[in-house]
């Protein structure tokens, strides 16, 4: 059986650019391995850089909520309610 860790959190904006801050003692230590190449364990968060194309991908921007997961061992990121499509 699978132990998938999924946990939801808002996307933040610091010096230009957006990204997540995922707490390791919340369930974010879980999410290391899977998230290895795209993140960077920073003092007590598990930081991880959303590149401008992938924001509009997943139609997210500052303050939006987004869920993470490792379903699969793999790292995904979902927006709990994506921008409408302009």
């Amino acid at each position: 059986m699978e132990n998938v860790m999924s946990l939801e959190g808002p996307v933040l904006k610091v010096k230009d650019e957006l990204m997540l801050l995922i707490p390791l003692a919340d369930g974010g230590s879980q999410l290391v391995e899977c998230s290895r190449g795209i993140s960077e364990v920073q003092g007590e968060f598990l930081k991880i850089v959303i590149p401008e194309w992938l924001a509009g991908m997943l139609r997210i921007e500052e303050g939006d909520l987004v869920c993470v997961h490792n379903t699969g061992g793999r790292f995904h990121i979902n927006a709990t309610s994506p921008r409408p499509v302009h």
